[in-house]
């Protein structure tokens, strides 16, 4: 899991970018809504919605804009979106993961399918990359250097946890997927503001890439994540200090 934080960070900055667009109003508002299809309307029975709306204040969402999707998901008219996953190559061999969710398989199958192929990728079937990544939960909350490391470290870990990251502006907590529920009630019961948390992928071995190469495969993630019916996408792609710098 190391260096986990560092990918994390670029992520924290990229969703910022990627707030002022709106697309990130999107993604929130689907994850809310996928939500409360699930489990209902009520934030303090429904953890998945409990999050995803963190999540949506994360990126500056208002409250009743937030209100309102919760509220339209809850109607008889809501949309009926479904959550679906695609596997594929992208520019350089980099295996990756697309989470999708959509009113329109059809639709979003050939729109995915026909990004991968414009950046010299493809998209493959269903396992062919999956068994390089694992399921675990991330809790990403702000640094602003008010935690002791050392006890909020020993902390999380009697809640679940099993790696913690400080970077300069984001904690990463990272637990097995079965644990994802008791360690969002144990920062929630210290009382710690969780920015964004979420089941995610996470590859099993990295790859680093010539800074050329790792250009091209941003150029992709972003046409991808620019989906409005793409919600996450993984890879494997390790990032050096230099190529930090070309993303600024």
């Amino acid at each position: 899991m190391a260096g986990h934080s560092k990918w994390a960070n670029i992520k924290h900055r990229k969703g910022r970018q990627d707030a002022k667009k709106g697309k990130m109003f999107t993604k929130a508002i689907k994850e809310i809504s996928v939500a409360v299809k699930e489990s209902g309307p009520d934030i303090d029975s429904n953890s998945r919605l409990r999050l995803a709306v963190q999540n949506a204040r994360s990126v500056n969402m208002p409250k009743d804009t937030i209100d309102r999707a919760i509220n339209k998901a809850s109607g008889a008219d809501a949309e009926d979106f479904q959550e679906t996953t695609y596997e594929g190559y992208g520019p350089n061999g980099v295996p990756c993961i697309v989470e999708c969710t959509t009113d329109n398989l059809n639709r979003t199958v050939q729109n995915v399918r026909s990004i991968f192929s414009k950046h010299g990728g493809n998209l493959g079937t269903n396992g062919s990359v999956d068994y390089m990544f694992e399921r675990k939960g991330v809790f990403t909350l702000k640094n602003d250097g008010s935690l002791n490391e050392d006890d909020f470290t020993l902390e999380v870990i009697d809640g679940g946890a099993e790696d913690v990251e400080f970077g300069e502006e984001l904690i990463v907590v990272t637990c097995a997927m079965n644990d994802f529920g008791n360690l969002q009630s144990k920062l929630d019961e210290m009382g710690v503001e969780i920015e964004n948390g979420e089941l995610q992928r996470i590859p099993t071995t990295m790859q680093t890439l010539e800074n050329n190469q790792f250009l091209q495969v941003m150029k992709f993630l972003d046409v991808m994540e620019d989906d409005d019916d793409v919600q996450k996408v993984y890879h494997n792609m390790d990032v050096t200090e230099e190529q930090l710098t070309l993303l600024e």
